[in-house]
């Protein structure tokens, strides 16, 4: 069964909690880190406290854009014997326990290796809303385009604080679901303050686009979360996570107990006030 044809689960996501006067709480975790049963386990914690759009990072031998926290996260998973099959495993597990929107943040040679139609197809099936291509810019992204769109899944691209405006409109132009914003250049990472270019990127992006905007990269703190709610429609959080889940030396029950630690604390920043 495709999940993804039949409801925009994006769409309603960040619909609601416009209506209840909050950010969306978007949480970033890597498959299979650190082993299937315990990642599926750091997911359904993520949910049952209170996200409301779950990543699910592909864990990737080359990641491009991920600070060290996160390629620890991948080296975990693919040291356990994570595979893409198990990761489309877990998604659907997981989607059998929950209707929140899930995306997959993933590479594009992760992609390529299954040819875009049927990674689209499989993605699908096992309930996935949309993909997140972190190396595939605008100009070559059609054929990926398109198998999104035969599949029900949005196409979610990433805006920089480099990106000029004519390209921002490009990019504007073909995005589904929510534009990523990255707040600061560089990859992923916790960071003890925010930039102060947030605010004023995250309006001019809006003069391109009516999608939601959403601003990740270096948010880490329940404060940081406060302060992009009153800016943007969602925060995302990663690597202040997953710290949670490489900080624990293996102790599973400890691990768990710190992430949901950690979620309730971030969350608590969402409301708008």
């Amino acid at each position: 069964m495709q999940y993804a044809l039949y409801m925009d689960r994006i769409a309603n996501c960040f619909e609601r909690t416009r209506r209840e006067k909050r950010a969306a709480f978007i949480a970033y975790i890597c498959a299979g880190d650190p082993d299937y049963t315990t990642s599926l386990r750091a997911a359904k914690t993520l949910v049952e406290a209170g996200t409301d759009l779950l990543e699910l990072g592909m864990p990737f031998s080359d990641p491009l854009a991920d600070g060290i926290t996160n390629q620890h996260a991948a080296e975990r998973a693919l040291a356990a014997g994570s595979t893409q099959d198990e990761v489309f495993r877990l998604a659907g597990e997981l989607r059998k326990s929950t209707e929140i929107p899930i995306i997959f943040y993933t590479y594009y040679n992760l992609v390529l290796a299954h040819g875009e139609d049927e990674f689209c197809r499989r993605c699908a099936q096992v309930g996935i809303d949309g993909v997140l291509t972190l190396d595939l810019p605008p100009e070559y992204a059609g054929s990926m385009l398109a198998a999104c769109k035969a599949h029900g899944l949005k196409n979610i691209f990433i805006i920089a604080p480099t990106t000029p405006a004519a390209r921002m409109e490009k990019i504007c132009a073909v995005a589904g679901g929510f534009i990523y914003y990255v707040s600061r250049e560089g990859v992923t990472g916790e960071r003890a303050t925010l930039s102060d270019t947030i605010e004023a990127k995250v309006a001019e992006i809006r003069r391109h686009t009516s999608l939601p905007v959403a601003v990740g990269f270096g948010i880490s703190r329940r404060e940081h979360v406060a302060a992009i709610a009153k800016m943007a429609d969602g925060a995302v959080v990663g690597s202040a996570l997953v710290n949670c889940i490489g900080h624990t030396d293996g102790k599973r029950d400890e691990m768990i107990a710190k992430l949901k630690a950690k979620a309730d604390e971030l969350i608590s920043g969402c409301p708008i006030v």
